[in-house]
């Protein structure tokens, strides 16, 4: 286990928020069930007739379903023999590109017209197909095969615009990968693509793409082995693309941790906020799925604990929102307990959050109870599906 010791910043404001977040936390037991509303929030609400402001995509049973803005009405998109592994919807015509059995395949909306965009041949031998993300103007299908591919709907021409690089053999033929791309998602308005920047040894780093120019500008080279963003729900972009926001941490470390990261699109400078400190009697961080909204404010779930507690975790995961700095303004939005989340999608507005979120503490799936949380903490939760992961909007 390596320990890395951090400044500690703001401490009035951490001090603030470790109480309100672990006042409710026994030591050592900690209760991972959601913590019931109390009565000033368990009010009925009243469910509109177009719950959500876009049809709502996620996996089930390997298979992209999805709901209708009712909240209700489902839709079975793909029928494939084997899982679906990963997926995108064209915000421009809902058209749904998927991989399974190391195709990358498209379908239109309503899951018709399916046909084969890249064959990339049995995956017990052959490099996998990985990541397929659709531009804004669904024009492009970016995507992962060998490196960074970015496939033309229009004419059906496939371009490997950066290849992934290997060392040399070893003597039993084996290479190992020096660095691997593939695509995660576009800028708000188009002209960039955030990429994963894969190692052998550790988690993808990541790096803004410039299809225009090909250029790859990757952030700031930090001193003390910490790296982002593929730790507590990856990097999510700015609305106006000029930077994007992740957590950053390490991948070998005993303790469940990060620092919220704000990532300049341009020059790669790195603004780092929520360091941690490892000594006795130190403070842990934990920011899990940052948002930063139009309304300008940050919002995320956000843990902390003590070095010597006793945790490795955080036992209490709450829903915050913070100023675009991530450091002040901090409002404590609901009572519950998000600590068993394993993924998170905000509404566009961020007036509210759809959770997926294991059922008990030993739950071993990724998926998990698809949920929605409205910010205001005087609404009811609304319960959308039994199980479902990878959750995106689509038109």
């Amino acid at each position: 286990m390596k320990r890395y010791q951090f400044l500690i910043c703001v401490l009035p404001i951490y001090g603030f928020l470790l109480l309100t977040l672990t006042a409710c936390a026994p030591v050592p037991a900690v209760d991972t069930s959601p913590t019931p509303l109390s009565a000033a929030t368990s009010t009925s609400t009243a469910i509109p007739d177009e719950l959500l402001p876009h049809t709502f995509y996620y996996l089930a049973d390997g298979q992209v379903f999805r709901m209708e803005r009712d909240g209700k009405t489902v839709t079975q998109i793909t029928f494939e023999p084997v899982n679906v592994t990963d997926y995108d919807i064209s915000l421009a015509d809902g058209s749904v590109a998927y991989v399974a059995n190391n195709q990358m395949l498209l379908v239109n909306a309503h899951g018709s017209n399916r046909r084969v965009l890249v064959d990339g041949e049995p995956r017990e031998n052959n490099p996998w197909i990985t990541s397929p993300v659709f531009s804004p103007n669904g024009q492009t299908l970016a995507y992962g095969h060998k490196g960074l591919n970015l496939y033309d709907i229009s004419t059906g021409v496939s371009n490997l615009v950066i290849e992934d690089q290997y060392g040399d053999p070893h003597a039993d033929g084996l290479r190992l990968s020096v660095e691997t791309y593939s695509p995660m998602r576009y800028s708000p308005d188009g002209m960039k693509l955030l990429v994963a920047l894969g190692h052998w040894e550790s988690l993808p780093s990541h790096a803004v793409y410039y299809p225009d120019t090909n250029a790859l500008v990757r952030y700031s080279e930090v001193k003390d082995y910490i790296y982002c963003c593929s730790f507590h729900g990856g990097p999510v972009w700015s609305p106006d693309s000029s930077s994007f926001y992740g957590v950053a941490s390490v991948h070998d470390t005993s303790y469940q941790y990060g620092e919220l990261w704000r990532v300049d699109a341009g020059n790669g400078a790195v603004t780092r906020t929520f360091n941690s400190s490892f000594v006795g009697g130190g403070t842990v961080s934990l920011p899990v799925e940052p948002y930063l909204a139009p309304d300008g404010q940050l919002y995320f779930f956000f843990g902390m604990y003590h070095v010597d507690s006793g945790f490795w975790d955080a036992p209490v995961l709450k829903l915050v929102r913070f100023a675009p700095d991530g450091v002040t303004e901090l409002t404590v939005l609901r009572d519950e307990n998000f600590v068993l989340l394993n993924e998170a999608l905000w509404a566009p507005d961020a007036s509210f959050v759809i959770v997926s979120i294991a059922p008990a503490r030993n739950w071993n799936l990724d998926s998990g109870v698809l949920e929605m949380y409205y910010i205001d903490g005087q609404k009811s939760v609304v319960s959308l599906a039994p199980l479902g992961q990878q959750m995106k909007w689509g038109p």
